[in-house]
């Protein structure tokens, strides 16, 4: 298991930011000695999973290969979610003109499963299994609003809320608050605190027995849409959808 783990985190070394890295920046990243990084590197290369390359000034690099996608395509090919998604959040796009995504949550982050993007609003590209922690992201925070109480409260005792912006909500009665809050309108719109300048508001989605299972948004920049105007104007357009995929999701 120990070793499982340790291959695994190797791979989770490298993300969007990171896409080459040394054999000490594997190490480091990790969190575990050169030697076993320099084991599980042979190893993943073996298996085709990881390439080596030579960077000008960094010397001898390690990069993923396309070979990896396979981890995460079992997953969702077992996962409807997206399928079923995918065109509504197309129609959505086309409604609003602006970027739309779906996420699950998995652990104190939500992943993005679909996503159709207009432009760029983010420093950082969103693709699908983009992760960011749930507390300070509007999808994150109906799907944490959606989760039982108790599995909810353990959820945030055990996470960091660090301050991303000036504006991130980082006390946690004031987050459990929040969330309440989004709990009883039924969507959640976050100003400016995953990332300054952006907005996005969120619904959740629902299976055939009511439990939230994911949630879908519309983001946009604080310099082109007011927030009255993303609750005024994509509010409504993004809880139709929701509404349309809840009944899809139903029939799955």
């Amino acid at each position: 298991m120990q070793s499982l783990a340790r291959g695994l985190a190797v791979i989770r070394a490298f993300d969007a930011e990171h896409p080459e890295l040394t054999l000490s920046e594997v190490a480091r990243r990790a969190e575990i000695t050169r030697a076993a990084a320099g084991r599980f590197l042979r190893t993943l290369e073996e298996l085709g999973y990881v390439r080596p390359s030579t960077s000008a000034g960094t010397g001898r690099t390690f990069a993923l290969t396309p070979r990896v996608l396979e981890l995460g395509f079992s997953y969702l090919s077992a996962l409807s979610i997206p399928e079923v998604v995918q065109p509504h959040l197309e129609r959505l796009s086309r409604e609003v003109d602006e970027s739309v995504s779906a996420a699950v949550l998995d652990g104190g982050d939500i992943v993005y499963i679909a996503r159709v993007p207009t432009r760029r609003i983010m420093s950082v590209r969103i693709t699908i299994g983009t992760r960011f922690p749930a507390f300070a992201t509007s999808m994150g925070r109906v799907l944490l609003a959606g989760m039982p109480d108790a599995a909810r409260d353990a959820l945030l005792a055990a996470s960091a809320l660090p301050s991303l912006t000036e504006r991130t909500i980082t006390d946690a009665d004031d987050l459990r608050a929040e969330l309440a809050r989004v709990a009883q309108q039924g969507w959640a719109l976050v100003d400016g605190e995953l990332e300054p300048g952006l907005r996005s508001v969120a619904v959740p989605l629902h299976d055939r027995r009511g439990a939230v299972v994911a949630a879908v948004n519309v983001s946009t920049s604080a310099t082109r849409d007011s927030v009255d105007h993303v609750v005024n104007e994509y509010l409504p357009p993004l809880r139709r959808t929701a509404e349309a995929i809840d009944a899809e999701l139903r029939l799955v």
